[in-house]
């Protein structure tokens, strides 16, 4: 044990390593880049003549754009104030969706794969008539993002980690033909080695076992040798949009998802990570809390789906599937439970913000409560919009968020957004214990979403992200039960800011707010 957890730190030393030369390398290329033009602008008046027509240009074009005001107005004041810093950061980062290449790629695959999933029709009626608020909801994220509502699934929800952890090593055991594994984080740590004993396992019956994963999320915990060694044990493992020195366009988005699928038939999501801290092995910021689910069922086609969406698109270099049909097929399951279930996937390849977008309609149909719990606070004018708004039409509106923080900067403009919230009647409540790291929502008892959606831009925008909305099922009322029981151990800070902010520190949460969207 001692000699696994030096060879953990030193990997974690490694990812650290790796991440901070690659970001000297790239802050060096944007300074070297901002220093050449600014001195030819000096030298060369028609230079700076054409960056400031560009400048120009930029600003207009995100004026008139779709986009919503908190993610225009930062980066329109920088390009007015720094032109040449501000036109240099937007074409690195702010022109989010990645390359013309990389959406073509994106683009094709989908074409393939969406297609293959099944309509049903008959189950989206069935919802409209049964609850219309949620059937809304779900005719909007079948039209959207074209993942279906299921029946015949089984829906088991996990208040801990840790426990969805251990019927995660229950069902890969079981495993007889294939199993999918993507995640933003994985730890090469205690947590992992239970889950790569059984991969090892099922490699040797058979089984083909493929493992994706996020290189930004992953860098502290890991080192570069990862993919090697999962080869030479006969998993499969490929790496989103690695981090490396160099301007990579693609470099805003990263894949946050988080899916284990089992022979097609059993599926996992939720808010966790398979890294120790997730599952209490470890305690960096006091007690974590998240919480997953377990699908089994027609419902897991979507899973499936989501996983081959990122595994076959990810990069052009990479040998792709060229038949899907003996990863999606039907097989006969009755579900115990009669509940409506729609995992669905998020992405910023697409002008749709789709996890946003099913936010603001459960606030905007909710019409006794509506509950969130995320780890970060950090949101457009549009959902505060509907949750001010809920709260005033006398809807009880309620956000967990933590009580120590993972990131204090990002803390801190988390908690920027109370005041202007609860000074509109919606609830705000901090878990003591430690960090709470899931992404949940409920309402009115009949509608409840569970996945890796923050409340925040790099979620909402940037990030590749997947949830489940949940109608009608036992699983609504667990994860009503479990914020009840969650906001039992927080505290209620909603009285504490409506009120009482000093001249400096509203100053401060003003400029932090205004460049929320650009972190």
């Amino acid at each position: 044990m001692k000699q696994d957890t030096l060879e953990g730190k030193a990997k974690t030393k490694n990812g650290v390593k790796r991440l901070c030369f690659s970001i000297v390398c790239i802050l060096l290329e944007v300074i070297f880049i901002i220093t050449i033009v600014t001195r030819l602008n000096e030298y060369a008046e028609i230079i700076n003549l054409f960056t400031r027509i560009l400048s120009g240009i930029l600003v207009l074009g995100l004026y008139a754009s779709d986009k919503t005001s908190s993610m225009k107005m930062p980066w329109v004041i920088l390009i007015l104030i720094f032109p040449i810093m501000g036109v240099g950061l937007y074409l690195l980062i702010g022109l989010n969706g990645g390359t013309h290449k990389m959406r073509e790629r994106y683009t094709e695959i989908d074409s393939k794969l969406l297609p293959m999933l099944p309509d049903n029709q008959e189950c989206l009626s069935r919802i409209k008539e049964t609850i219309p608020k949620a059937g809304n909801i779900a005719s909007y994220i079948q039209r959207n993002s074209q993942y279906p509502i299921y029946q015949n699934t089984d829906i088991v929800y996990f208040d801990e980690a840790v426990t969805g952890l251990e019927a995660q090593l229950k069902d890969l055991k079981k495993a007889q033909k294939f199993i999918f594994m993507e995640y933003h984080a994985i730890e090469d740590a205690e947590a992992w080695h239970k889950i790569q004993d059984v991969l090892e396992e099922r490699v040797k019956a058979g089984v083909e076992v493929r493992v994706f994963y996020d290189d930004m999320g992953s860098i502290g915990f890991i080192n570069t040798d990862f993919v090697k060694k999962m080869e030479r044990i006969g998993i499969h493992c490929r790496v989103f949009n690695p981090f490396m020195p160099g301007l990579n366009l693609f470099l805003n988005n990263r894949d946050h998802r988080k899916i284990t699928v089992i022979d097609g038939k059993v599926g996992f999501t939720g808010g966790y990570n398979l890294a120790n801290e997730y599952f209490n092995y470890t305690h960096p910021y006091g007690q974590w809390k998240d919480t997953g689910i377990r699908l089994e069922g027609d419902a897991v086609q979507s899973l499936t789906v989501t996983f081959l969406e990122m595994w076959n698109a990810v990069s052009d270099k990479d040998a792709n599937d060229s038949d899907f049909s003996k990863y999606l097929f039907h097989y006969d399951y009755a579900a115990q439970q009669t509940g409506f279930v729609q995992p669905y996937a998020d992405s910023p390849m697409d002008n749709e913000q789709v996890g946003e977008e099913v936010y603001i309609s459960m606030i905007n149909k909710a019409e006794k409560y509506c509950w969130f719990m995320t780890p970060y606070l950090i949101i457009t004018d549009e959902m505060t919009h509907a949750l001010c708004l809920a709260a005033k039409r006398g809807v009880d509106v309620r956000i967990i968020t933590p009580g120590i923080p993972d990131k204090k900067f990002i803390y801190n403009i988390t908690r920027s957004f109370y005041h202007g919230l609860v000074k509109h009647g919606v609830r705000v409540y901090e878990w003591t214990p430690g960090f709470c790291h899931a992404k949940m929502s409920v309402a009115d008892d009949c509608m409840a979403t569970c996945g890796t959606i923050n409340l925040d831009y790099r979620s909402l925008y940037h990030h590749f992200e997947n949830g489940c909305f949940m109608a009608d099922c036992q699983a609504v009322v667990e994860i009503k039960n479990d914020l009840i029981r969650t906001m039992g151990e927080c505290r209620d800070v909603t009285d504490q800011y409506q009120t009482g902010r000093s001249a400096y520190l509203r100053l401060g949460q003003l400029f932090m707010r205004l460049f929320a969207g650009l972190l």
